[in-house]
């Protein structure tokens, strides 16, 4: 289906549903294309191929609001009744007044930039090709080392594009796409059976790296034989940049609407208040060249911008969507991340590492919780001991607690290496006197 047919269809839906007792309607159709292959023991072991489209229409109807979906939208007569058994049902829900669609004013207007977000030759990968990718990332390391037990490796890609329209006149499209090549060893030595995990990704094909992703997976298995249980105490914790999104993430959380209105928030009234260190200051740039998150409007519409989230430690802004701009009575912002970047320090992960009499690198969180209304949480962790810059054990088992409100305040050092493939761009950081549970 090209572009202008599902606009086509899009805007008759639309037109339908107003036309049908609706004050106010939104459309999208979407489509997803993608492929996987899981490759283990020389064999493959997964092969999947996913071509999916539909439709999801949102209903304004005398106060009140339903969120409907169907992959039958070529027969009109089909869709229409689909729709007007749809209003009528919406009619039996309670009435919220805050529900409507984002003021006009506040749309993408159709000039923004090209941003770069999907592949033009995305369809002329050949399929053999991807077999052999992932092939060929079990090759390096299989039969290298006799304390391999299992190595499994992967490939896939995928395509998505939607067009979205809007009673009171929003219309846009976007697409994008992506490729992923990982692998994952096990090794041990023993009754020990860690395992190293490594990915590549990219939004275009040649420029997706397709070597030593097995081998660094297997250094980081074999470097974590051995691990154990240290002294419990307060220490200095290096993060590796792979690892920071899980204290990242509660934060953002606690920046939602969501959790802002249903007092789950541990930062409810804390906007131009100091939540973090002078070193945290956090972008959010939807208009990165290529970014994995940049887009030029959100999942309403609402034209994207570049905003200050944190600024040396000082929070800036919400994530409000128009929803939740009304029940807060706050300025509709957007109710998601685009690309979020941490302001990068001068330091690779060695020269963080060279500052630290003695402390803990964690590469990998185990489960735990955090809670959103109070910012306390707990992780298990793995990674290891650091004496006088160097890595001299690994340690497993052990759990870090503490609360998000000290935490950020206690961020002491912020490395350069972040991974532009992500659409969090965050680098390693180092926090000081975290308390440490081991033995």
């Amino acid at each position: 289906m090209t572009k202008e047919e599902k606009y086509s269809i899009a805007k008759w839906a639309m037109e339908h549903a107003v036309q049908n007792g609706a004050q106010q309607a939104r459309v999208t159709i979407y489509n997803n294309n993608s492929s996987q292959i899981e490759v283990r023991d020389e064999k493959i072991d997964k092969l999947q191929e996913s071509n999916r489209s539909g439709m999801r229409i949102n209903l304004y109807v005398d106060n009140k609001y339903s969120s409907i979906s169907t992959s039958r939208i070529t027969n009109k007569k089909e869709l229409g009744k689909f729709i007007e058994e749809a209003i009528a049902g919406t009619r039996y829900l309670a009435e919220d007044e805050a529900r409507t669609l984002p003021d006009p004013d506040r749309y993408y207007k159709g000039d923004g930039p090209d941003l770069k977000s999907v592949d033009p030759n995305f369809t002329s990968v050949d399929p053999q090709q991807k077999v052999k990718d992932a092939f060929a990332l079990e090759k390096e390391v299989l039969g290298t080392d006799e304390r391999i037990i299992s190595v499994s490796t992967s490939y896939s890609d995928g395509m998505s594009g939607s067009v979205m329209v809007a009673s009171n006149g929003f219309e846009g499209n976007s697409e994008n796409s992506y490729y992923f090549l990982s692998a994952s060893v096990s090794v041990t030595d023993g009754e020990a059976r860690p395992s190293g995990n490594w990915y590549e990704s990219a939004i275009f094909s040649d420029k997706l790296v397709r070597k030593d992703i097995a081998k660094k997976a297997m250094k980081r298995a074999i470097d974590r034989l051995g691990q154990a249980k240290i002294g419990s105490g307060k220490m200095p914790m290096i993060v590796e940049n792979k690892s920071v999104g899980q204290l990242l993430e509660p934060l953002i959380s606690a920046l939602n609407g969501s959790s802002i209105q249903q007092k789950q928030s541990y930062l409810i009234g804390m906007k131009g208040e100091k939540i973090g260190s002078d070193l945290m200051t956090l972008t959010d740039d939807p208009f990165i060249v290529s970014g994995r998150g940049s887009r030029l409007f959100d999942n309403e519409g609402m034209a994207t911008q570049k905003r200050a989230v944190v600024e040396n430690g000082v929070l800036k802004t919400y994530y409000i969507d128009t929803y939740y701009g009304k029940k807060l009575e706050m300025e509709a912002t957007s109710g998601s991340t685009t690309n979020l970047v941490f302001k990068p320090g001068k330091k690779d992960l060695e020269g963080l590492l060279a500052d630290i009499d003695r402390g803990i690198l964690v590469t990998g969180f185990n489960g735990g919780n955090s809670n959103g209304v109070t910012g306390d949480f707990s992780y298990g962790i793995e990674g290891f001991l650091v004496e006088k810059g160097k890595l001299v054990k690994p340690v497993a088992e052990m759990n870090i607690t503490g609360n998000f409100k000290q935490i950020w305040n206690d961020l002491v050092a912020v490395g350069n290496d972040i991974d532009p493939s992500r659409s969090w761009r965050v680098p390693s950081l180092v926090f000081a006197n975290v308390d440490f549970s081991g033995i």
